[in-house]
């Protein structure tokens, strides 16, 4: 079956340097994480204790970018962190990040390794092309950790697969579906980059989440980058 992945030119009207990193893997093997990969996490945690403090973390650059863009959008920050904020705030509290699987502790290590938003998706349940696009308002979503649905708001930034909202708000909240769990076998991970990140860094973070499933998972992966120049990737089942 042929699905494509997109972002919607309305995207880019607002955000024109706009760029996702997209990490497609196949032949995943996940499960727990080994003691050595959550080795590294915990060094990436302590890593970014020393990088930053709860003082400076607003004027990260690579995080005022995004509180910048969700006010342009509307989304207050302080209620709506996005995805990368939240997670420096708990390391920050000195709290450590769950391991939850390999996949997952992948995504967060990267993240917190490049200071991006890295998030990660299940594609071995796809039936449909997905996309991050404006909301029309009729879309459903089921917030991880409940069975509750919900509308987003019309024009909100959504990642869906049809009307199946994956992640609202852009960067902010995933859905149920398509969670990367112990059986996935096929996973996309999004690395999110707004200027001052450039196209070399999101390579560079790509490539280490590459590095690591292929360590750690046994897969296959190839790389690609959404932009304004080239919004379109097919999700083939077979890495080029």
């Amino acid at each position: 079956m042929e699905l494509n992945y997109s972002i919607a030119e309305e995207i880019f009207v607002k955000f024109p340097e706009y760029r996702r990193g997209v990490v497609l893997a196949h032949g995943v093997r996940n499960g727990d994480s080994p003691a050595d990969l959550v080795g590294l996490l915990r060094g990436e945690e302590a890593r970014a204790r020393q990088r930053l403090n709860m003082d400076t973390l607003t004027t990260e650059p690579r995080l005022a970018s995004w509180r910048e863009a969700f006010r342009r959008l509307g989304y207050k920050p302080g209620d709506f962190r996005p995805s990368i904020e939240a997670l420096l705030r708990r390391v920050l509290r000195n709290q450590e990040v769950p391991s939850i699987n390999a996949l997952v502790d992948i995504g967060n290590i990267v993240s917190l390794r490049h200071l991006l938003p890295v998030g990660g998706h299940a594609i071995d349940v796809l039936t449909r092309d997905i996309a991050l696009r404006p909301a029309a308002g009729h879309e459903e979503f089921i917030p991880f950790g409940t069975d509750e649905s919900e509308h987003p708001a019309a024009g909100e930034f959504i990642f869906t697969e049809g009307d199946t909202v994956l992640t609202r708000r852009w960067i902010w909240r995933q859905a149920n579906h398509t969670l990367t769990l112990a059986g996935t076998t096929a996973i996309e991970f999004n690395i999110d980059a707004l200027p001052p990140v450039s196209a070399v860094d999101v390579e560079a973070a790509g490539k280490d989440v590459m590095e690591l499933v292929a360590r750690y998972c046994g897969a296959q992966a190839r790389f690609a980058v959404l932009e304004r120049r080239n919004p379109v990737l097919r999700l083939d089942e077979h890495v080029h």
